[in-house]
């Protein structure tokens, strides 16, 4: 694997205060390829900050969405732009920590892991506390899709969720607002690849801090876990069935790590 392999997506709506801080943190990971983020249509000086990103680092490709469409239409955009062999969501927030990348994506480095979730709850690391209602429906909804894909994942809801960059380009996604984590968890489970969860900090905001997530949303969470276990097969949850690189097979088959 090369040493610039990771594609950083990160999807945008009215972020002008948080995004340039975030981009600041994500430029200086290791491994780091390239950052893709989507603009979906922010109504707020996005664009103008994403302008100075764009004149400041090299490495950023910059998109915008004519319309709002949501997160998980602005991720597909995102996706379909990326080049790395792992690809990696970061949302414009300051709720997650850039620099716990390197630990969410080391499991996909050493061959063992096609994909990594990091958790909020499979160690307890610095944590805002916030709403205990969204705590029970997380945990509630992690249960349920935890029920449908034989997996016992802990934060089926985190936005840290690391892939091969092939089986994230391939996958077909169809849900829409904040579908992506649902629908992501059910078609990678019918993979059958190896996947991994790294406990990650978490500083959540409030929503007069600019939380976007609603109770609806979990709603549609469970719709989703019906739709994408139940009445979606595999043929139709990707756009070709993505195939493990032959150094990922040795490597893991000898337990080392791909260079």
């Amino acid at each position: 694997m090369n040493s610039s392999c990771l594609s950083v997506v990160i999807p945008a709506f009215n972020e002008e205060k948080t995004l340039a801080r975030i981009v600041e943190r994500v430029a200086g990971i290791p491994h780091l390829l390239e950052i893709v983020i989507v603009d979906d249509a922010s109504t707020d000086r996005t664009p103008e900050v994403l302008e100075g990103i764009v004149a400041k680092f090299p490495q950023v490709i910059y998109t915008r969405h004519a319309i709002n469409s949501g997160k998980t239409a602005a991720l597909r955009t995102g996706f379909a732009a990326t080049h790395g062999e792992i690809v990696i969501v970061q949302d414009a927030d300051l709720e997650y920590d850039p620099t716990e990348i390197a630990e969410v994506i080391d499991p996909i480095l050493q061959g063992k892991a096609d994909v990594v979730y990091g958790s909020r709850f499979l160690v307890r690391k610095a944590a805002r506390v916030l709403y205990f209602h969204h705590y029970l429906a997380n945990r509630m909804i992690t249960f349920i899709s935890d029920l449908f894909t034989n997996l016992n994942l802990t934060d089926v809801e985190t936005g840290y969720k690391a892939f091969q960059g092939e089986i994230i380009r391939k996958m077909a996604i169809t849900s829409t607002r904040f579908g992506f984590e649902i629908e992501a968890t059910a078609k990678v489970a019918k993979l059958r690849r190896a996947i991994y969860e790294v406990p990650i900090s978490y500083y959540g905001r409030t929503y007069e801090e600019g939380k976007k997530i609603q109770f609806k949303d979990a709603l549609w969470a469970l719709w989703y876990i019906l739709k994408y276990n139940w009445f979606v097969g595999l043929k139709d949850s990707f756009v070709g069935i993505p195939t493990i690189p032959a150094d990922f097979i040795s490597n893991r088959a000898r337990g080392e790590s791909p260079e």
